[in-house]
């Protein structure tokens, strides 16, 4: 059904209805301080410290769950207040800021709730995104089609094979841009890039190329779905 090709020049605020709650509040005086890093979610230190994703949003009632960056303090509170020590050491591995539906179990796995409907999905990316266009001068002797010969379209995702391999259906979320679906959408990583390495996507918009210069490059939410 795909064709393929064996190159192609440099290419490409909120998660839907996530439905958990916290109620504002105080964190305990002998609660622990966690220093965020770039890769740290509720969800990540939920794991790491045996916390509730839950309880962690009480005791950070200032703190975006969508922004947390290196260097920002996090309070890890047990059940009576304490500090908690980390299950195990904290891995390095890609998990996007924002808080899934459910926290993967035994028996469950997590999932998005997008237009009321919910969406299991594998693994979670906070990747720097950029844009491209149809344009020829981005897209050489091929034309505007993907890796795969397909013509390019809204929801075509350029990405690097080694993190996301092609093929793979995600849901992007995060952007901010006139061009795309508000809020979030579903796509499939079916084209790449020479510049297009490690935690990078390429998003495909269907504008001129001036305009998809004002994407500039945003930090965004790359769902993997199953």
């Amino acid at each position: 059904m795909f064709t393929f090709k064996s190159w192609k020049k440099t290419t490409a605020a909120a998660v839907l209805g996530l439905a958990l709650l916290a109620s504002a509040g105080t964190a305990s005086a002998d609660a622990a301080s966690h220093k965020a890093t770039d890769t740290d979610t509720f969800w990540s230190l939920s794991k790491r410290y045996g916390v509730s994703v839950e309880t962690l949003m009480k005791a950070n009632p200032t703190v975006n769950p969508l922004n947390i960056y290196a260097g920002l303090a996090i309070t890890i509170p047990d059940g009576n207040g304490k500090p908690q020590q980390p299950v195990a050491k904290a891995k390095s591995e890609p998990i996007a800021s924002a808080i899934p539906d459910q926290l993967p179990a035994a028996a469950s796995e997590p999932t998005l709730t997008v237009k009321g409907k919910a969406v299991a999905y594998t693994d979670a990316h906070h990747v720097k995104a950029s844009a491209y266009t149809a344009a020829a001068s981005e897209n050489g002797q091929w034309g505007a089609v993907d890796y795969f010969g397909n013509p390019l379209k809204v929801g075509t995702v350029a990405v690097d094979p080694s993190l996301i391999p092609l093929g793979t259906k995600l849901y992007v979320t995060g952007y901010d841009y006139n061009g795309l679906p508000v809020g979030g959408m579903f796509a499939v990583a079916s084209d790449m890039g020479g510049a297009i390495k490690g935690n990078r996507i390429d998003i495909f918009v269907s504008s001129s190329q001036q305009q998809a210069r004002t994407f500039g490059y945003q930090y965004v939410h790359v769902f993997v779905l199953k």
